[in-house]
């Protein structure tokens, strides 16, 4: 029986905006990525959302991204590669805190929205990120875009990176994502996400696949992708 992890963008609210179904989608995905309070998160939701992790088993990631919240990260900004890599590192370790005094371990790290672009492209960006990750623990993970900068980057740090395919991200001929300015860039059919999910995870070429925490629906697809799998011989689990 084939396997594959199954990740998912959690704890993006933050004061009295509660955003996502993190509760449910902790009974279906295999590891968390959780927001570290620059483009979304709080010290409060972080804590809750490590406290899920351990509930359900799920293993669990940080989820750094650019210091803009009203954008939720997810438009470019100016920065040198050491101001990338002292984002990173201050995101990465006020999570890696959570999760150690609860007793457990930060398993990986996956960059969020336009940072996570930034550096698949930017070879200087990219590097000064996973030297901050390699400086923090150099068995923390990197999951990203396979063929990236920030896969190169890995390689030459000694990081352990994992290859990440969209299960609910539309993709074009060349296989980069569709812009999220685009026209469906986003898909919302539950047959498309499933459909897409189970192409990615036979392909061979990923190790882990995304389903975006802040999509309508989000849990119905993770319910509805985990079935499909079951089904057809693929079991969801952590990344080993």
């Amino acid at each position: 029986m084939a396997a594959i992890d199954l990740n998912a963008d959690m704890g993006e609210g933050y004061g009295a905006y509660d955003w996502g179904a993190d509760d449910i989608l902790l009974k279906y995905v295999s590891s968390a990525n959780i927001a570290c309070g620059f483009h979304a998160g709080d010290p409060h939701t972080m804590r809750k959302a490590v406290a899920g992790c351990l509930k359900y088993g799920v293993a669990i990631g940080a989820h750094p991204g650019l210091p803009d919240r009203l954008g939720f990260g997810r438009r470019e900004m100016s920065i040198t590669p050491e101001e990338a890599g002292d984002f990173v590192l201050y995101q990465t370790g006020a999570l890696q805190a959570y999760v150690k005094a609860m007793g457990s371990r930060l398993q990986h790290v996956k960059l969020h929205g336009a940072l996570y672009h930034m550096a698949a492209k930017d070879t200087q960006l990219a590097e000064a990120i996973v030297n901050a990750i390699h400086r923090l623990d150099p068995e923390l993970l990197l999951y990203g875009l396979s063929g990236s900068e920030a896969q190169a980057a890995a390689d030459k740090f000694g990081i352990r990176f994992i290859a990440e395919g969209f299960a609910d991200r539309a993709y074009l001929p060349d296989g980069s994502l569709v812009p999220r300015h685009a026209r469906g860039a986003v898909l919302e059919s539950s047959a498309d996400i499933v459909r897409q999910a189970y192409t990615l995870a036979v392909s061979g070429q990923f190790r882990t696949l995304c389903l975006h925490g802040d999509t309508l629906k989000a849990s119905e697809h993770a319910r509805e992708i985990v079935d499909y799998f079951q089904k057809n011989g693929i079991t969801v689990q952590k990344t080993n």
